[in-house]
């Protein structure tokens, strides 16, 4: 099954300084046929005026990954943790049993974000941060594990879930294909930029494509693509 999610179809909130669009469900935007996939709980498309963002809120239970579009995101928690993750990078934050954090834009730019939801394989634990850069050649023509709770994704940083979240850069014209472990396991993709092509289905960049019931999918790109995939439980 393969369904397309398109961008203009989200659900959206413009608070001014925050330009939001939900994949799912997620604060005023409900839809019961769309509260999560699979262990996949919330995929937000974010963009933020400069020197704007979130104040302190605590979280828990929950595996949160920030992938940046553009610009940069700094973040700042009770933990100690405080760290500035750039364009194509990105930062995990492990809530367990509760962090209380902030995030803002503190370019001259816009910075445009996905933050993806991941429920955890248990409740509770240490809570933890961490970013890390993923080069863009590093991805090119392959998906490489950005997240993951999958054991042998060594390079990718750690989250307490079985799930992975994994980015590719295609060029035009070329193909990437990725093996699925289990046929029942819930695949979501977005293009964070270019126009791509998932089997007989096509994307523009910022839309979703969700995917399950297959153990092979082949996104071929029509025009230059970078792309995120969650494969989740």
């Amino acid at each position: 099954m393969i369904e397309l999610r398109p961008f203009e179809g989200l659900g959206s909130a413009n608070h001014g300084w925050l330009d939001a669009h939900h994949h799912f469900s997620f604060g005023g935007y409900h839809d019961p046929a769309r509260v999560n996939w699979g262990s996949l709980r919330v995929w937000n498309d974010d963009t933020i005026l400069p020197g704007q963002g979130f104040p302190t809120h605590p979280h828990s239970d929950m595996e949160i990954v920030t992938y940046v579009r553009k610009g940069a995101i700094t973040h700042r928690d009770n933990q100690g943790n405080e760290g500035r993750t750039e364009s194509g990078d990105v930062q995990v934050m492990s809530a367990g049993t509760g962090i209380e954090h902030s995030e803002y834009n503190l370019e001259d730019n816009d910075t445009q974000i996905f933050q993806i939801w991941i429920v955890p394989d248990e409740r509770g634990g240490e809570p933890s941060w961490g970013a890390r850069p993923f080069p863009k050649n590093d991805r090119a023509g392959t998906f490489v594990p950005l997240a993951s709770g999958t054991a042998n994704d060594n390079d990718a940083l750690p989250i307490r879930s079985n799930a992975r979240v994994l980015g590719a850069t295609i060029k035009a014209g070329e193909s990437v294909t990725y093996d699925v472990a289990d046929a029942s396991r819930h695949l979501y993709l977005v293009p964070a930029q270019g126009r791509i092509q998932v089997e007989h289905v096509e994307a523009k960049a910022r839309d979703g494509v969700a995917i399950t019931g297959t153990q092979t999918v082949t996104v071929t790109a029509l025009e230059d693509s970078e792309v995120v995939l969650v494969d989740a439980a």
